[in-house]
């Protein structure tokens, strides 16, 4: 019996390994509509845009694009014709839903914390610096460092591509609503049933 589990331990160590040095590739057909994957080829698809990250070999790589709601990107496609309004206040029409789930330190924070007031299409930094949605783990990153830190080397978040080679990163938005990050609580799955039980 005790030979028998550390043959098991040993064949689980060995496959871990093993797989760790095998290439993967995976498709993201996530709700936005956006189809991000590095295919057999190596070569990262076009629907991804690629930014300058510094990360542990400082070289450029690729992020999947924002998931925008759609008809509402760009953002100035209507605020171009609206007069910039900075009082904080609660929001109706095309934001109302929005509005009525933001979740995201709602009692310090609101949208022009990390929208630009006058260039809706850009966020903007605690420095006034703006910047494209494309980089917007650079605005959550001011609050969350050590979750940025960790999405740089791969530990926190989701990247695919391979382990000695090109990587497409997912941005937070790509699985956390900017409005409201927190996940909501998840039912756990029945436990697994013993083989022997099976057959009885």
């Amino acid at each position: 019996m005790k030979e028998h589990l550390i043959f098991k331990t040993v064949l689980k160590f060995l496959l871990t390994i093993l797989l760790g040095f095998l290439p993967v590739a995976c498709t993201n057909s996530g709700e936005s509509g956006n189809n991000s994957s590095i295919g057999e080829s190596g070569k990262i698809d076009s629907s991804s845009v690629k930014v300058k990250v510094t990360s542990q070999n400082n070289n450029e790589i690729a992020v999947t694009p924002p998931p925008f709601t759609e008809g509402i990107f760009p953002c100035n496609d209507c605020h171009a014709y609206q007069k910039p309004n900075p009082v904080r206040r609660k929001l109706v029409d095309m934001h109302q839903e929005i509005s009525e789930m933001f979740n995201h330190d709602s009692k310090n924070r609101w949208c022009l914390d990390c929208h630009d007031l006058n260039n809706r299409d850009s966020l903007r930094l605690a420095s006034g610096a703006l910047l494209d949605f494309k980089e917007s783990y650079k605005l959550c990153g001011q609050c969350h460092g050590d979750k940025l830190r960790d999405w740089k080397v791969g530990v926190h978040g989701k990247r695919t591509g391979y382990w000695n080679g090109r990587k497409q990163y997912y941005l937070c938005v790509n699985c956390h609503n900017p409005h409201s990050p927190k996940f909501p609580p998840m039912k756990p799955e029945p436990p697994p049933v013993r083989e022997d039980e099976l057959y009885k």
